[in-house]
């Protein structure tokens, strides 16, 4: 089901570092946002950790490459990866395309339901980009 392709929908949480999640119950599905897209420029590659893997709420859980630049992807919440978007192996502009639908990144399992309180809501976001927030 694809998102509005509205910069900032009110469903979702996001990080000053760019990434977005929608929590469903116990699982989180993460992307980065908009904006993010629209300042990277054409994404050509994703690099994502493997299925599994414990990510904990700031660190880096892989990279994102444009024909601009490399910039990490930090995880929003802590949990244990569930599945990850296989088909921005083959369709990394999808990213670009619809950052809020088939350019999600992955889904997790949350471990820490309460760090979704410390992530900005759509106009704290909104807020954030418009300051400058980089």
């Amino acid at each position: 089901m694809t998102e509005s392709k509205t910069a900032f929908p009110n469903n979702l949480r996001y990080t000053k570092e760019h990434e977005w999640v929608r929590v469903e119950g116990t699982v989180g599905t993460v992307g980065i946002t908009d904006y993010a897209q629209s300042e990277l420029g054409d994404v050509v590659f994703v690099d994502l950790p493997e299925k599994g893997r414990a990510l904990v709420a700031g660190e880096e859980l892989g990279t994102i490459e444009s024909v601009k630049a490399v910039s990490e992807i930090y995880a929003p919440l802590s949990g244990e990866v569930l599945e990850v978007n296989e088909s921005l192996r083959d369709h990394p502009e999808r990213v670009n395309g619809d950052p809020y639908g088939e350019g999600w990144l992955l889904r997790v399992k949350i471990t820490q339901p309460s760090e979704t309180e410390k992530l900005l809501s759509a106009e704290g976001y909104k807020s954030h980009v418009e300051e400058g927030g980089h």
